[in-house]
């Protein structure tokens, strides 16, 4: 299995950027295909993007593209979410998690198999 931290939360005003990463231990972080996860208060977690293992193929919920880039260095075990023009609609706690296939379209929480625990990130108007 593998154990995901993610870290780089915070506050930001709107238009402004924030680097989301995430630290993975355990098991071979490049046999996992990995995605970012969000949960507003009072909404539904919401899928925001995924990477493939060799960090080739990526997919962006259609709210965040072009402002959100989804990244990974296999090197440093380690995942990042790059977020440009923040929007206060981007509120939420985001989650990484780590999904074992490597088939695209894989945007719904019950195809991840680990999760960490969330990071803050609140856009003020």
């Amino acid at each position: 299995q593998v154990q995901l931290v993610e870290s780089g939360g915070g506050l930001v005003q709107a238009g402004g950027s924030l680097r989301l990463s995430c630290a993975a231990s355990g098991r071979a972080f490049s046999s996992y295909a990995m995605g970012w996860f969000r949960q507003a208060p009072g909404k539904e977690q919401e899928f925001v993007a995924r990477i493939s293992r060799s960090g080739i193929n990526t997919q962006y919920a259609g709210s965040v593209e072009g402002r959100f880039t989804i990244s990974r260095d296999n090197g440093k075990n380690t995942m990042y979410l790059q977020m440009n023009n923040l929007k206060p609609e981007d509120t939420a706690v985001y989650y990484c998690a780590a999904d074992s296939s490597d088939s695209v379209y894989r945007t719904r929480s019950f195809h991840y198999d680990y999760w960490g625990q969330g990071t803050q990130v609140t856009v003020s108007s």
